[in-house]
């Protein structure tokens, strides 16, 4: 038969080991015994390929969460047991609406969801979507998972590029015999009480959310069928799962149903966007002007503006299913195949509030029949002659045609087929192909054609009827064309709407396909100083990626008003030859001071197509001076090849957010400065700020692209002791450099404005009035924010983990903490530039929140009453300052969880009733208006930092037989 590898050593650590450090990690295998031989069943642990009982003899540090912490923490998006841990950075989520992909990614160490190198069963996962090429972790069955693997550190000499600042490993179940099903319920409870949100509301005159609401609703489903075959020499495991989960509105939380204001520590007033439903008519000048829908005149806006709050998901719907299924068989003695399918259907909808003009066009003509004498001399109409025309913006929201919603689907599938099996009693095989596919669509609906807005505007009187038509319809360059009155009130009709109305089309295929093949065994050569051989692993690999992602004409010429900007098809592919090394080299063994001391050396060779290789390595020590008590450290370089998207994708017109310094009317920068950054003489004082926050940039690819390069380093220890206590603390640092990135916008500004005259050529104002969001097209203001190799991050922290595990009488109590305390965020965007301390901060140029400290910390009792368990977790996120401005903090949040199950047996199976209450005291997220500048921010607050829906209850029922 295929024979595990004997790993006495292993063996007699783990035997040794307490029941509290299974939750810690330290030892989560099986193992079996008979009278010849202990054995501990082959497993390649997270980090290497070369079979080691977990953490007591790994050189790297591996956090570990089983099933039953998915089960006990109610969580049906396995994305969110994930991003509660302490080493993970929230990144897209299910929160997120504008802008959202509809996928899930995580990001180990706030390095970014593409450094994050994410496995399943120890192989890679398949692209996650056509902008987010990080896996989508909606394709990963909760249900399934055995256990969460994560590593720090660099793993690119193990699994080649991308495991920059670690890896997660999905360990599935795909070894099940019997049937399981589960059925889950979920939702969201929340009192709405935040007195300074409504009173900012009420000021407005805008509708208040309710007194309290329960909502979000989401229903689970899955069911696990497995079976041996009938000779015992395989097991085939299949699945099949369904979630429905329904939509949150801001309108239902207080502290989201505005676009809340304030530049300092109070949240201010509701804000909003100046294109308006009443409609904005402006020159960005000395005219700002709007309708007024009792006189039909034009009157001074006053800094009315939209609420685009309310309609906007607080949570996205979204339909899953998936399927899938595990295989092995032993084909013959000592060779087994082995296979794994999966499949997922996901339908997301992004709805955000209606779209409008945009000040998309660039006069009004005085002749216009549908405007009154008032509003013509209001405009600066100097006669109504026909070609007489003024530069007259227009921003009117079509608040008739409903709300933007994007729908989103993803089809993925993956395929995995391989063999293994032993060459010789020392020596084994394994070899795979992986090959994963997604099929991605996208209609956009409802927002609004430029073309067709401009001509729609420029309305005439006809010739020979004397009705208002088109200019277009006229001079016959489109007689279609449909007059859009938003001078008079109730003026837009059906048909203008229809005509101005745009639907976005788009589609794309990711391809990622796999072949590895590696031997592994024991040289028979042993040190004098040691008794186990030296354990090696020769591999290749080769990989190839390859997108082709193709967009409608409107996407493609950015006529979309909504958009902000062109976005352009990209096609492309990268492919890799590998070799790879392992050696694992026990040093000393059962000597005093010394039960164990070993060297892990690793090395891999990478030739890309794209013309240049990269070498990375990882050399780690582990020692055991005695069985309770283990010092380990590692020191590797890792490497991150540029992928498809930032080699290929076309520059191109898109939005970012934050503030422009030189805009409005008391500008944070001097006269002299913003004229450094562009601003035309005699415009200071009054450059037009945009509302929302969003301007102008030039976003894309660059194929002269570098690979990125990291160094981790990794050192801690580990005690176990016989008493039920363990605990592991490793400090860890990762440097990035020449990493792929954008130079921040705001960055940009400000360094130019303070003479890096490098950096002003990026900047491209407007040379009328100065600004940098109005209009789009390929001369459009903007700021260069294009791909480059120049970003340096140093990140380091440290890492505690513990469990104890003690017994009363009748009661079982075990504790589990988890914490890390992050020492480092340092990022230079530019060589020899200002370094950003964002330890502690949120925004600026640092993006999300990275507090100094964050932690779970559990306590499950295990009851006199049979089969009746009961955990209570305290989730603590610490403060974050605002970084640069320091107007806004966010205070240390403290979330305390709640769940019960019972077990029971039921005709003939096993049953398990789960309940619980996550946020049990409903915490109000931190929230403030400065918090929508900040990167994944939605509702004025920051969902993946903070629980930011209140309560989260949920009642599960798990059935086996």
């Amino acid at each position: 038969m295929y024979r595990p590898k004997p790993l006495s050593r292993a063996v007699k650590y783990a035997l040794g080991a307490s029941a509290g450090s299974l939750a810690l990690g330290l030892s989560p295998q099986v193992l079996a015994q008979d009278d010849a031989e202990e054995v501990l069943e082959e497993i390649v642990t997270t980090g290497s390929r070369i079979p080691v009982d977990q953490n007591l003899l790994a050189t790297s540090p591996v956090t570990t969460v089983d099933a039953s912490e998915l089960r006990f923490s109610g969580v049906t998006r396995v994305e969110d047991l994930v991003n509660d841990l302490p080493q993970v950075v929230p990144e897209l989520t299910s929160n997120d609406s504008n802008g959202s992909t509809g996928t899930a990614t995580l990001d180990l160490r706030g390095l970014g969801s593409d450094r994050t190198l994410v496995l399943v069963n120890g192989h890679r996962m398949g692209f996650g979507d056509p902008f987010a090429l990080a896996p989508d972790i909606n394709q990963i069955p909760g249900n399934l998972v055995e256990r969460v693997e994560l590593l720090t550190g660099g793993a690119s000499s193990t699994y080649g590029s991308d495991a920059v600042s670690g890896v997660i490993n999905f360990i599935m179940k795909d070894d099940f015999e019997g049937f399981q099903l589960d059925y889950q319920v979920s939702g969201y409870r929340h009192d709405n009480g935040a007195g300074d949100a409504q009173a900012a509301i009420a000021a407005a005159g805008y509708d208040q959310a309710p007194g309290s609401v329960t909502d979000g609703e989401t229903t689970n489903v899955n069911v696990i069928i497995g079976a041996n075959t009938p000779d015992g020499r395989g097991n085939v495991t299949g699945y099949l799962g369904y979630r429905d989960i329904e939509a949150i509105r801001h309108s239902e939380r207080d502290y989201s149903a505005c676009a809340l204001g304030g530049d300092g520590g109070t949240v201010g007033d509701c804000r909003g966007s100046s294109t308006t439903p009443a409609g904005s008519f402006r020159n960005f000048d000395d005219i700002d002007l709007r309708l007024d829908l009792t006189t039909g005149d034009f009157v001074p806006r006053a800094g009315e503006t939209y609420n685009y709050g309310p309609l906007n998901y607080f949570q996205r719907p979204d339909e899953r299913w998936t399927a899938g299924m595990f295989g092995r068989y032993e084909v013959a003695e000592g060779f087994e195949a082995y296979a794994e399918f999966s499949f997922m259907d996901d339908r997301s909808l992004a709805q955000i509030a209606p779209s409008g003009t945009f000040f998309n066009n660039n006069f009004l003509n005085c002749d216009n029949p549908l405007m009154s004498d008032q509003q013509t001399t209001a405009i600066g109409c100097p006669d109504r002659n026909p070609g007489t025309t003024v530069p007259i913006y227009v921003g009117r929201r079509n608040v008739e045609g409903g709300p933007r919603f994007d729908d989103l689907q993803h089809q993925s599938s993956r395929a995995l087929v391989g063999f293994r099996g032993d060459i010789n009693e020392n020596w084994r095989f394994d070899m795979f192909i992986n090959y994963a596919r997604l099929n991605y669509t996208e209609v956009y609906n409802n927002d609004l054609s430029i073309t067709n807005i401009i001509r729609s505007l420029n309305v005439v009187a006809d010739p020979v009827t004397g009705e208002p038509v088109c200019q277009s319809a006229v001079d016959g360059s489109d007689p279609a064309c449909v007059p859009y009155n938003v001078f008079q009130p109730g003026g837009s009709t059906a048909a203008a709407r229809s005509y101005i109305d745009l639907p976005l089309f788009s589609k794309g295929d990711l391809d990622m396909g796999q072949a590895v093949g590696y031997v592994e065994g024991d040289l028979g050569i042993a040190l004098p100083s040691a008794g186990d051989s030296i354990s090696v692993v020769i591999g290749a690999e080769y990989r190839d990626d390859a997108l082709v992602f193709d967009l409608d004409q409107n996407y493609n010429n950015g006529n979309a008003a909504g958009q902000g900007g062109a976005t352009a098809d990209v096609s492309g592919s990268v492919s890799v030859t590998e070799f790879f090394t392992e050696a694992r080299i026990p040093l000393i063994q059962d000597k005093q001071f010394a039960e164990d001391l070993s060297l892990d050396l690793r090395y891999r060779f990478s030739d890309y197509n794209l013309g240049f290789d990269a070498d990375t390595w990882s050399t780690g020590v582990a020692w055991s001076p005695t069985e309770m008590f283990k010092v380990r450290a590692s020191l590797s370089r890792s490497v991150r090849a540029p992928n498809i998207n930032e080699l290929f994708q076309p520059q191109t017109i898109g939005l970012w957010q934050g503030t422009d310094p030189c805009a409005g009317a008391t500008p944070t920068l001097t006269e002299a400065q913003c004229a450094r950054t562009g601003v035309p003489a005699g415009s200071y004082g009054s450059v037009a700020a945009n509302p929302a926050d969003q301007y102008n940039g030039l976003f894309g690819g660059n194929p002269g692209l570098d690979p990125e390069t990291s160094d981790s380093l990794t050192v801690g220890f580990v005690v176990q002791t016989d008493f039920g206590l363990a605990v592991s603390v490793d400090y860890w640092q990762v440097e990035v450099e020449d990493a792929i990135s954008t130079i921040g916008a705001e960055f940009i500004i400000e360094e130019c404005a303070l003479g890096n005259d490098s950096l002003c050529s990026l900047i491209q104002r407007s040379p009328v009035n100065g600004n940098v969001w109005v209009g789009s097209g390929p001369d459009a203001p903007r700021v260069e924010l294009t791909d480059v190799n120049i970003g340096f991050f140093e990140v380091s922290g440290i890492d505690i983990n513990g469990t104890y595990s003690a017994e009363f009488g009748d009661h079982v109590l075990d504790f589990t903490l988890r914490g890390t305390a992050l020492t480092t965020w340092d990022d230079q965007p530019q060589p020899g530039g200002e370094i950003n301390d964002c330890k502690g901060t949120w925004g600026g140029d640092c993006g999300r929140p990275r507090p100094e400290w964050k932690h779970t910390f559990s306590t499950r009792w295990g009851t006199p009453v049979s089969g009746l368990d009961v955990v209570g977790t305290w989730r603590y996120v610490g403060e974050v300052d605002e970084h640069r401005n320091d107007r806004v903090s966010a205070d240390a949040q403290n979330y305390i969880d709640l769940s019960a199950a019972y077990g029971f047996s039921l005709g003939g199976g096993d049953a398990q009733i789960t309940f619980g209450i996550n946020n049990i005291f409903d915490e109000d997220p931190p929230y403030h208006g400065l918090f929508n500048t900040a990167a994944y921010s939605n509702g004025n607050t920051i969902p993946g930092a903070w629980d930011p829906l209140g309560q989260y209850w949920f009642l599960g029922l798990n059935f086996a037989y």
